[in-house]
């Protein structure tokens, strides 16, 4: 399949989407799409800034415990670990979440 294609069986049809945050009960959220309305552009903008904060999150951590550099507190510590958790969690969902948008081998070789 072409770049556009395969974009564009990502971007919908495949089922609803799973969106980059949870209800306030902590369960998953669903959007059913085209993958080109507000919600999902929306989604997408999410995505890339929970990623970017992991990103800058894991350099950090790679600076604060890298050898010869000063010792963090216990709390500090802990902090960091309670920030990593969190982006590992966003990290994995935005993985789930574009993993059930890609479309199967098989279905791209049949549409081809």
């Amino acid at each position: 399949m072409r770049r556009r294609e395969l974009y564009d069986a990502a971007s919908g049809g495949g089922g609803p989407r799973l969106l980059p945050w949870t209800s306030p009960e902590g369960k998953p959220c669903y959007l059913s799409t085209d993958g080109r309305g507000y919600l999902s552009t929306l989604a997408d903008s999410i995505e890339t800034a929970q990623l970017s904060m992991g990103q800058e999150l894991l350099e950090y951590a790679r600076d604060a415990t890298a050898p010869g550099t000063k010792t963090l507190s216990a709390t500090e510590y802990r902090w960091l670990a309670r920030r990593l958790t969190e982006a590992l969690t966003d990290a994995l969902r935005v993985a789930e979440s574009r993993g059930h948008r890609i479309p199967d081998q098989e279905e791209a070789t049949e549409d081809a």
